[in-house]
């Protein structure tokens, strides 16, 4: 069983930027399709940007579209990346990074079989 884990979480100023990185415990060599989701306190998790694992096709919710770039790593142990600029207070969550192997991006997060256990982000105001 892969297990991923987030980092680059943490607390920022409205306005400033982010990098979380998505690892794997064990090195791939199939590619990840990869998604990360959010869930503020109180809240719902929700979807946040998706990428196929051939870069070709990319989803982002209207929330985060035109602030956040989903990517993709070069190295079997990392997934990918979640470059946050713009960053507003309702962006304050737990991140998540989930994949699977091969197939097509979903926003749905039942598409996933692999999780992390979420990194923090706080964008203060």
């Amino acid at each position: 069983q892969v297990q991923l884990v987030e980092s680059g979480g943490g607390l920022v100023q409205a306005g400033g930027s982010l990098r979380l990185s998505c690892s794997a415990s064990r090195e791939s060599y199939d590619p990840y399709t990869m998604a990360w989701f959010r869930q503020a306190a109180g809240k719902e998790r929700e979807f946040v940007s998706a990428m196929k694992w051939d870069g070709r096709t990319v989803y982002y919710s209207d929330s985060v579209r035109g602030r956040f770039t989903i990517s993709s790593a070069n190295t079997k142990n990392t997934v990918g990346y979640l470059q946050m600029n713009s960053l507003k207070p309702e962006d304050t969550a737990v991140y998540y990074c989930a994949a699977r192997r091969g197939g097509v991006p979903s926003y749905r997060d039942y598409a996933y079989d692999y999780w992390g256990q979420g990194t923090q982000v706080t964008v203060s105001s």
